[in-house]
């Protein structure tokens, strides 16, 4: 009969990692415990290893100027578009005066 194809969790997979990083566990007695075969012990190993620096990168701060700044930015951009939506309005009510009077609606 073949054995089941188990998947583990990250956090399955963390504290299968810590046993042997930090407990110091051996490697042997680790995949035993978790019915896990070393090659893929040491797959994730590396794996972490790999992106264990995106972990410690943080995205930048935003200092206050730049905040403000964007802010600013940000309440003339919409002020702009409510003065685009205003004369659209007035337009769009000009074409259908317009229409009614010239007898097309």
């Amino acid at each position: 009969m073949p054995k089941q194809r188990r998947s583990f969790s990250g956090a399955e997979k963390t504290a299968i990692l810590r046993e042997h990083l930090i407990e110091k566990v051996p490697i042997s007695e680790v995949c035993d415990k978790h019915g896990l075969q070393p090659a893929m012990f040491y797959q994730w190993q590396k794996k972490l290893f790999e992106n264990g620096a995106a972990v410690f990168d943080q995205p930048h701060r935003k200092s206050s100027r730049q905040e403000a700044a964007e802010t600013r930015r940000i309440a003339a951009l919409e002020a702009k578009m409510q003065e685009k939506n205003e004369v659209l309005a007035e337009l769009m009510g000009e074409h259908v005066a317009l229409k009614k009077t010239l007898g097309e609606l």
